[in-house]
């Protein structure tokens, strides 16, 4: 008998052992992919702050060809007019396209109009409790 609780014990160090070693290989991968993806992070977030400097500088450079043929203030309005509309154009391409549901206060309508009922965004409250089955003076509730 001592023989077999002695390979009882061999077995759950055998065990604990491979679960700290698994443990260990996943932490250090989890740790490797973390420092890629804050590497990756930290490059995307270079370059949106060197594109945000390079639009304004081209928006600079704009105002100032401008400016060569108008008052200083009407090319920097001409300017903005531009970026505004660049803002709106690039807004709508990234829309989703196709059929959007309606928001629910967009058919919104007074109390009482018939287009729809009552117009209130919840149903009507009823002013009595309903009946319960048997207590009417009807026919008895049915028993299963």
């Amino acid at each position: 008998m001592d023989h077999i609780d002695h390979l009882d014990h061999l077995d759950k160090e055998l065990v604990d052992e491979l679960a700290q070693v698994a443990r260990e290989t996943v932490r250090d991968e989890l740790r490797e992919q973390g420092r890629k993806r804050r590497r990756t992070a930290a490059l995307y977030a270079a370059s949106g702050a060197v594109a945000l400097y390079a639009g304004a500088a081209v928006a600079l450079a704009v105002g100032l060809a401008l400016a060569i043929v108008l008052p200083g203030w009407a090319a920097a309005l001409v300017t903005a007019v531009l970026l505004g509309a660049v803002a709106a154009l690039l807004r709508e391409a990234g829309r989703p396209k196709g059929p959007r549901a309606p928001h629910p206060m967009a058919g919104a309508t007074t109390p009482g109009d018939p287009r729809s009922g009552t117009g209130l965004p919840y149903p009507p409250m009823p002013t009595e409790p309903p009946a319960t089955p048997g207590t009417d003076g009807g026919t008895p509730p049915r028993r299963v």
